[in-house]
């Protein structure tokens, strides 16, 4: 929207006279040189990445150690600390947190906003480097893939229908044929397995039989490793070829380790390794299962995308070569896709597609209404899809995916994309009109047509170039925006300001080139049927407003009044829950959970979900897949839900009552649920360690007290009634559930069989746990070899007291003279934030109340409840911090935003009061903003935020458009000196607002009108464009309705102050040349 200016010629910006002159008259280059330019636009538009929203993950490196059989706290204070420390002092470290398993260690470096994902990945490999001196021999600590917290696209799972595969062969299949065929397509960067078995060569020893022979089991150990080589012997000539020499001893089978040969028994015998080990294939340890529909155990791969990437193109160019491999499997398995980002990015793109397409064509049809010269209106509606297409390249170049947010920007700023080439066509209406009619000056008939059309440009140019200004300076608080949620909204505002500066561009050079083409004929002006009807529905509204100027203004204070207590009710969260069409189910298990226990619990849950007709397929999986992004622990389930489409739910039904069925449904004791979405679940779970909505973080010195700690929040969260009704669920990390049978060597009793405890401990590692001491090479495929204890001799307590330990001059004695055994509890897993130990509270809140609120009632529950030992702090965190975050950067800068328009107004008018009046749009656009969130049932959020913000600059030049008309009016009946009482300001004033009428509602029902297609549109990214248009279509309505009604009583205040009450003439008011006022 654009604004005249009163002043001189001289106060405008040359240039864009000159522009707009040289455009007009070489129109034929200015048509080719933006044919140019939207041909660029249409191919940065079909190369542009396409996703679902913004990756709202940090940059994030991960530090993956494997140390099989080590307890999580010993991988705590051996590798994971030291590595958290040592990356704390990383240059542009936002934080550092940890994670230790049995036999695990996870370390997420979280790198400032902005910093680039290799370069942080190179400072973090320089860390490790430095770090490694601190870690356990043989302990090589690598780097998760190069990808973000959204980076899993794709997951499937197999199925075999012929009964011919179990699960070891599927596994075989997915880790050696599937996962390789798939991380050499483009742009994926690893492909993670879960479930089934691996295969692994067992060999379990029988102690006895090995003592009785005289080995021990470390010479097992070594006759297995040099049983398993193949060497090479250079070449050997023979009849003039050149062979190659070649050792085989490669182990191929079961067999071939049976005949491995220990040495020579008490007989002088070849003592064979089946003769003291039973060898079979078996499964080795697992860490994490899945069940596909609660049918069964199976196995599933997962597509991690590489940072960067098209997430539309990756997915597509997998699933290309799904097909292809599929002609490779055995006959009965096939791939059963069991989450695909891609539907979720088509349904969003359509959804915005559509939206698009809508609001072009309603702008259109409410331009032609308007002007009723097609011609005309054809030269306001070419623009918008070359705006719209322009608005792609810097997108493309600056990175920028198509997603619902950076469209959703294009979609919010539709309305207001026309604005400037309204203004500019209702103008050449006026001056066309005055022309032809015989009405304008006698210097003005004498100029040409083209001449004419470029002087009415040129008269209201230089404001588009201001009106800019105001659009994009109202927009600086949301580029001020930092963290998740400036990744959030940033694509919004950078696309938004994109199209309004291309449509303001092109006003002044497309539009007055197809102005002098397409502008021709007879042009009716203020005369046509239309406006006048306008006219005449319009003043009685003004002079009534006027002449009851008191009970006006009574009537907008009282309406501003009653918006406080509405704008109270609002609750607070930090965006709408995106629909991405699947639901992630979470319960968790306290710990000590058994693998097999885990494997009925998560089919007997499948099961159950699959019964809801809403559901279409259900992949469960319990604990981890291989992959560095994924630190489940073994009672941790997640549970993919893919729905139907939402025409095949029953009837009624809603996505709060499908999860209120569901959760009522899986009641499991001791599991709390937690339901969310699989982009934000991971999203969170990477960058904040909290896999729920909110999280409370205890951290301290003690995890027993940590522990307790949190299982006070849990129950105080749950039970006390300001909280209790809100929470879904509460669950705090039993921080020392885990059950641990210790071995306590007793140093001085090793020491007196000639044994260090390092001796004593390789016997607990070796015979116990086991060792992978070789692997075997079976063309493609790999598989471990482990030595151990047979179970028989690993089951039970006294079994283990019998375990043989060799003494320094080659006796065997029993474990139990040099160590003690007993059952204990300690952590099962051990989280670590910047080097302090920490426990988290996972809390899922139901949807009736805010998560800023809630927030606020469970702080006020814990201090009255909670007792936090000395030492010990709790940090809130989740969704909320990201709104309050947010709230508090906006609360400064909107006002400094605020502050700097009403500068440029000041600067632009010349006058304070004036500049004042014309804010007094902001808080009025703010009533309906409220009025209409509150009706909708919406709460506050940064979303709507940031639709306030939008309206704001378009509240602003609403108010600024009808200011100047109603000065403009009033000078000229000034200067004329037809202004001596309120009553010939009263009709400057009707004349002023009524003249102008049209402009006014074809600008702002272009901008209402435009939203429409938003809050009426079903489907993917919905909700949340709904929470950005909502505050801009009321506050909108609420400022159009002030500005027509309310501007002109303050007007009145402003300019009638010294008048005389009375008229001066008997028959009423002349207006300027002589025509008069009834």
């Amino acid at each position: 929207m654009v604004s005249e200016k009163m002043h001189g010629a001289g106060d405008r910006p040359d240039w864009i006279q000159r522009l707009i002159a040289y455009c007009a008259r070489n129109w034929l280059l200015t048509l080719i040189v933006v044919a140019a330019a939207t041909a660029w636009g249409w191919r940065s538009l079909d190369g542009a990445p396409l996703d679902a929203i913004p990756d709202l993950s940090p940059v994030q490196v991960i530090v993956f150690t494997d140390w099989p059989g080590r307890s999580p706290d010993l991988v705590e204070d051996q590798i994971t600390y030291p590595l958290v420390t040592s990356m704390l002092a990383a240059p542009n470290v936002e934080s550092v947190r940890g994670q230790s398993f049995m036999g695990l260690s996870f370390v997420y470096v979280v790198f400032e906003g902005g910093t680039d994902i290799y370069w942080a990945r190179s400072r973090v490999l320089e860390y490790l480097n430095s770090a490694s001196k601190d870690l356990p021999e043989g302990v090589n600590p690598t780097l998760g893939p190069d990808a973000t917290g959204v980076g899993w696209v794709y997951q499937y799972a197999l199925k075999d229908t012929s009964g011919n595969q179990n699960l070891a062969e599927l596994r075989s299949i997915q880790d050696f044929n599937i996962r390789y065929a798939l991380e050499a397509v483009d742009g994926v960067a690893e492909v993670a397995s879960v479930g089934g078995y691996e295969k692994e060569y067992q060999v379990n020893v029988d102690p006895n039989k090995l003592a009785s022979q005289g080995f021990s089991l470390d010479q097992v150990i070594e006759a297995v490793r040099e049983s398993n080589n193949d060497v090479g012997g250079r070449v050997l000539e023979v009849s003039g070829h050149e062979h190659f020499i070649r050792g085989r001893g490669y182990v191929k089978s079961v067999d071939d380790l049976k005949h491995v040969v220990l040495g020579t028994g008490p007989g002088g015998t070849p003592v064979t390794l089946d003769q003291v080990a039973d060898i079979h294939l078996g499964p080795a340890m697992r860490r994490g299962q899945a069940d596909l529909n609660g049918d069964g155990l199976t196995v599933g791969g997962t597509v991690v995308m590489r940072y960067g990437e098209n997430a539309l193109d990756v997915i597509d160019r997998v699933k290309q070569r799904l097909d292809e491999v599929r002609a490779s499997l055995p006959e009965g398995v096939e791939i059963v896709p069991v989450y695909d980002r891609s539907s979720l990015i088509e349904r969003a793109i359509d959804t915005l597609k559509r939206i698009l397409t809508e609001e072009m064509l309603i702008v259109s049809v409410v331009l032609l209404v308007f002007l009723l010269h097609l011609r005309s209106a054809l030269v306001a509606v070419i623009t918008l899809p070359i705006a719209v297409l322009l608005a792609f390249i810097p997108m493309y170049y600056q990175g920028l995916t198509a997603n619902i947010m950076s469209l959703g920007g294009i979609a919010v700023a539709i309305g207001a994309m026309v604005d400037a080439a309204i203004v500019i066509i209702d103008n050449i209406h006026k001056r066309l009109a005055a022309w032809q009619s015989g009405e304008a000056p006698p210097e003005e008939l004498a100029k040409s047509r083209t001449a004419v059309i470029i002087e009415g440009m040129q008269e209201v140019g230089p404001s588009i170039f201001f009106s800019l200004l105001i659009i994009a300076v109202s927009f600086l608080p949301v580029f001020a925006l930092e963290g998740s949620e400036g990744r959030l909204f940033k694509p919004l505002a950078y696309t938004k300001t994109y199209s309004m500066f291309f449509a303001a561009l092109l006003s002044v050079t497309l539009v007055p080139a197809l102005a002098v083409l397409l502008i021709r004929g007879k042009i009716r002006g203020d005369k046509s049927r239309l406006n006048r009807g306008l006219q005449r529905a319009y003043m009685p509204v003004v002079r009534a407003a006027v002449h009851a100027r008191w009970l006006v203004i009574g009537l907008a204070a009282a309406a501003l009044v009653a918006t406080v207590p509405v704008y109270q009710q609002l609750g607070s969260e930090f965006m709408p829950p995106l629909n991405e069409g699947s639901i992630l189910y979470m319960p968790t298990a306290l710990p000590g959970m058994s693998i097999e226990q885990a494997n009925q619990t998560i089919q007997t849950m499948d099961r159950r979900l699959k019964e809801f007709p809403e559901v279409k397929r259900v992949f469960g999986k319990v604990g981890r897949a291989s992959t560095a992004t994924d630190p489940a622990p073994l009672n941790m389930f997640e549970i993919n839900i893919m729905l139907e489409p939402k025409d095949r739910w029953r009837e009624g039904m809603t996505w709060d009552k499908l999860i209120q069925e569901m959760d009522q449904a899986m009641d499991f004791a001791g599991m709390p649920n937690i339901w969310w979405m699989p982009i934000q679940t991971r999203t969170e779970m990477l960058a904040t360690g909290i896999r729920s909505s909110l999280g409370i973080k205890v951290l301290g010195p003690d995890l027993k007290k940590i522990e307790s700690t949190g299982i006070a929040i849990e129950q105080a969260l749950q039970e006390d009634p300001r909280t209790a009704q809100y929470t879904r669920s509460a669950f705090a990390e039993r921080t020392t559930g885990g059950y641990f049978l210790d071995f306590i060597v007793d140093r001085a009793a090793a020491a007196r069989y000639g044994l260090n405890v390092g001796d004593v401990q390789d016997v607990i590692v070796a015979a116990m746990g086991g060792r992978a001491v070789s692997q075997t090479v079976e063309g493609r495929e790999r598989y471990d070899i482990l030595v151990r204890y047979a179970r028989g001799f690993r089951d039970d307590i006294q079994s283990l007291k019998r375990t043989l330990v060799t003494t320094a001059d080659g006796a065997q004695i029993p474990i139990s003279q040099v160590a003690d055994i007993e059952f204990t509890t300690g952590p099962p897993s051990i989280r670590d934030e910047n080097g302090q130990l920490a426990g988290y509270v996972n809390v899922d809140v139901k949807s009736e109340i805010g998560i800023v609120d809630y927030v606020a009632k469970a702080k006020q529950v814990v201090a009255d409840q909670v007792d936090i030992p000395p030492g010990y702090r709790l940090e809130w965190a989740g969704k909320f911090k990201y709104y309050q975050r947010a709230a508090a950067r906006l609360q400064i800068l909107v006002p400094l935003t605020i502050g700097l328009i009403f500068f440029m107004l000041f600067m632009h008018r010349g006058s304070l009061v004036e500049t004042a009046i014309i804010m007094l749009s902001l808080p009025f656009s703010l009533v309906g903003s409220i009025w209409l969130l509150w009706a909708l049932g919406y709460k506050l959020s940064v979303a709507v935020a940031v639709g306030i913000i939008a309206v704001s600059g378009l509240a602003v030049e609403l108010g600024l458009l009808m200011m100047v008309y109603l000065d403009l009016s009033w000078l000229r009946y000034r200067n004329e000196g037809l202004i001596h009482s309120h009553t010939d300001l009263i009709a400057a004033i009707e004349v002023g607002a009524t003249h102008r009428i049209r402009p006014m509602l074809m600008t702002g029902l272009a901008l209402f009108m435009g939203l429409i297609p938003i809050m009426l549109s079903h489907g993917s990214g919905a909700e949340m464009m709904k929470r950005i248009a909502a505050p801009m279509l009321g506050g909108v309505a609420s400022a159009l309705v002030m500005v027509l009604i309310v501007f002109p009583v303050i007007f009145s205040f402003w300019r009638g102050r010294g008048l005389s009450r009375e008229a001066d003439t008997e028959s009423g008011t002349t207006r300027p040349g002589g025509h008069r006022d009834a």
